[in-house]
């Protein structure tokens, strides 16, 4: 559920913008605002059915109003967006990451500021923070939804098997706890770095526990990459790698999609932790064998490291929101309204398995590792956005694969460093 791939082959984006433009946003402009075109990640199950309730929903208690929900798959949603927004065709309700990539929408004038258009129910049940991460100058220009931590996820049942009580709070322990992992024939830790930003969360969450706050928050506004940290970060990652603790093949595996995927190894106990965002225990859950939530599943923050500028218990944690594109009719607040409401909260969480971002909502969450998340999310001395979504496509993309080449033996932490600086100059 989360960026993002490189861009494919520029015709073959405008192929996938085209043929999702006979849903677009303009089709419902032009019909008197009566219809509203909806692009989200979900691709089967709970997910997709929440939202084509969520649509049947608004359309009852709309008349006249029509939802047409479109289903865009993850790893090409952030180059089929940009695509249909530079060519008119922007969906009115749309997917939002935040970070550098929303201010470049807000800078080009595609993305509408629904600030005045909140309710203050609405307003009355989402925390200010969660507001914050998705406004830029005091505006606001996307409804958040759901809190989205990282962490590492695992099997209590394989972690027991290997003879580990309790959970890792070092790196140290991480390494210690991997050998034992190992040494009863258990894969530690799956990767799914054939689509990139998985690989990349290990180095953002090397970089949260090396880099200070502060040098976190300069680089987003500089876009240069000179404090010690970050190549410190990536010195970081690489020792890890040497310690092979990936499965088989992680440089060809999916994320999400199959058994075969990361998610899927541990849906099936074929590996014992993933570090994922809070979106994971939905994906885990939809590719068991039953299809239902691993029931062994738990969850604790990215280990702490010795030495390391960052504050303890920092954490990364994205906010997803929906945003209204710039064209859109002026009833696209109004379902953004909707989607924020208490019972279609209630409902996304239960259909995703991720935290709500409705404090009432967050009352229904039951699962000990959504609780767990919640807790560390909340008195977590700083939280970053995912660092790809920070720094903007361009500079993300870069990060991401630079990242997997390390992890593939073909560069370095350096080599990190030095391609995010070139990325950044050439903007």
């Amino acid at each position: 559920m989360r960026p993002s791939r490189l861009l494919a082959a520029t015709a073959v984006l405008l192929a996938g913008a085209a043929a999702l433009t006979g849903c677009s946003g303009q089709s419902g402009s032009s019909s008197g605002g009566s219809t509203l075109t909806v692009w989200q990640n979900a691709t089967t199950g709970p997910g997709l059915q929440f939202w084509k309730d969520a649509a049947a929903a608004f359309e009852k208690s709309h008349k006249g109003v029509t939802v047409k929900i479109v289903t865009v798959q993850n790893e090409d949603f952030d180059g089929k967006l940009q695509t249909a927004m530079n060519s008119g065709a922007a969906p009115d309700v749309f997917l939002q990451r935040g970070g550098g990539k929303m201010q470049a929408m807000v800078d080009a004038g595609q993305v509408k500021d629904i600030t005045s258009g909140i309710s203050s129910s609405v307003k009355s049940l989402i925390p200010k923070a969660s507001f914050g991460a998705e406004s830029i100058g005091g505006k606001v220009y996307a409804m958040p939804l759901s809190v989205l931590p990282s962490g590492i996820w695992y099997s209590k049942d394989l972690f027991a098997k290997a003879g580990i009580s309790g959970v890792p709070g070092t790196m140290d322990e991480l390494n210690a706890d991997i050998a034992k992992l190992k040494a009863k024939g258990i894969t530690p830790v799956a990767l799914g770095a054939k689509d990139a930003w998985p690989a990349a969360h290990w180095y953002y969450n090397f970089a949260l526990r090396e880099c200070s706050p502060s040098a976190i928050e300069a680089a987003a506004k500089s876009k240069t990459f000179d404090d010690p940290c970050w190549l410190k970060a990536g010195q970081d990652l690489a020792a890890f790698n040497a310690t092979k603790p990936f499965n088989d093949g992680f440089l060809t595996t999916a994320a999400q999609q199959g058994a075969g995927s990361s998610a899927g190894l541990v849906a099936n106990h074929k590996a014992a932790m993933e570090d994922m965002g809070a979106w994971d225990p939905g994906v885990i859950a939809s590719l068991t064998p039953n299809q239902k939530p691993l029931p062994d599943l738990g969850w604790f923050p990215f280990p702490e490291i010795s030495g390391g500028q960052g504050k303890p218990g920092s954490i990364l944690g994205g906010v997803d929101g929906y945003s209204c594109s710039q064209n859109a009719p002026a009833i696209c607040v109004d379902f953004l309204n909707s989607l924020a409401s208490t019972s279609e909260q209630t409902a996304y969480y239960k259909a995703f398995d991720a935290p709500p971002v409705n404090l009432e909502a967050q009352k229904s969450v039951t699962e000990p590792y959504l609780k767990d998340v919640l807790a560390a999310y909340n008195k977590a001395p700083f939280v970053s956005q995912w660092l790809d979504t920070v720094y903007g496509q361009n500079v993300g993309n870069a990060l991401n694969v630079s990242v997997v080449n390390l992890l593939a033996g073909k560069s370095n932490a350096a080599g990190i460093v030095s391609t995010v600086d070139q990325a950044a100059k050439k903007g």
